[in-house]
């Protein structure tokens, strides 16, 4: 909750508690009566049709025989024609010391260069199927007060990600691998979860009882390796519409890295709106829950306010 309860954001008192009730309840009630539940969710909605959608192309062929796509988020295949490789994947690759096939790096380079424009991040909140686990875990620690617990430092991704290069490296092998939630998620929809069961159920239990966002977060190196390639994506959330900001505290609640917001919305470090750290996800939630329509996504070259 530290992130939820700085004084700077909130010198009256009574509007601090007010805003911490709303963060303990439910984030985004008000948005719903000012907009509508179908506009408070259009962003939450959007990204669960884009991540289900995604899964649905993959299960297609072993479940209905429909291959468009061959493979998984790792390494795939779409109508026989277009490779895409994960790009982490293809880190631990060279680490291992093994010089992936030509379509291999072609996919990866695919995937490099969207992820370059889009932001990388963009990954977790649009794709990666783990990303519902999480939200999940979150929204139920949300309804059932939750707080506190031990949430890792910041940089405990990064040292992960190192770790998983250097396991590579030492191993010879793609040794994320063997663990990976994402590849593990997929397989389990198709062969039956089994162990990957095991490891759903606790990145939620994770989330849910130890550290709130702790996995996307703090944890996934993933998530880390994808983070290392937002700092120019075009697109960006604006707070341009921060003079409207009543302190809610709403898009606190819902961010995913809570952390990234204030710079742009209490001009902390930077006078220009734009959120321009390179862990933001841009799921957009932060639009959806607030009611005073203070947020919008837009291009990194648009610093207007309104």
């Amino acid at each position: 909750m530290s992130e939820t309860c700085d004084p700077v954001l909130h010198a009256d008192p009574a509007a601090r508690g007010r805003a911490l009730r709303t963060v303990v309840s439910r984030p985004g009630a008000d948005a719903v009566k000012e907009k509508g539940w179908l506009r408070a969710h259009k962003w939450l909605l959007a990204r669960r049709l884009s991540q289900l959608g995604i899964l649905a192309l993959f299960l297609a062929g072993p479940w209905f025989g429909l291959w468009i796509v061959k493979g998984n988020l790792s390494s795939s295949l779409t109508l026989g024609v277009l490779p895409l490789t994960d790009v982490f994947l293809i880190a631990q690759s060279f680490a291992a010391g093994h010089l992936p096939y030509k379509e291999a790096l072609i996919g990866g380079g695919i995937v490099l260069a969207f992820y370059l424009l889009v932001g990388g991040r963009v990954f977790c909140s649009w794709v990666c199927p783990v990303n519902m686990v999480t939200d999940a875990a979150a929204w139920l620690r949300r309804r059932l007060g939750l707080k506190g617990g031990k949430v890792p430092h910041a940089h405990t991704r990064y040292w992960l990600l190192g770790f998983v290069l250097a396991a590579a490296a030492i191993s010879g092998t793609l040794a994320w691998e063997w663990v990976n939630p994402v590849s593990m998620f997929h397989r389990g929809l198709i062969f039956g979860f089994g162990l990957a069961w095991g490891i759903v159920l606790g990145i939620f239990l994770y989330d849910l009882f130890i550290a709130g966002r702790g996995w996307c977060g703090h944890v996934c190196p993933m998530g880390a390796a994808y983070g290392l390639l937002g700092y120019g994506a075009l697109p960006r959330v604006s707070a341009r519409g921060r003079s409207r900001c009543d302190d809610c505290m709403d898009c606190f609640a819902v961010c995913p890295e809570p952390q990234v917001i204030r710079p742009a919305l209490k001009a902390v470090g930077q006078d220009h709106p734009l959120i321009l750290d390179r862990n933001c996800t841009t799921c957009g939630r932060c639009i959806d829950v607030c009611s005073k329509d203070v947020f919008r996504i837009t291009t990194r070259f648009d610093r207007s306010e309104s």
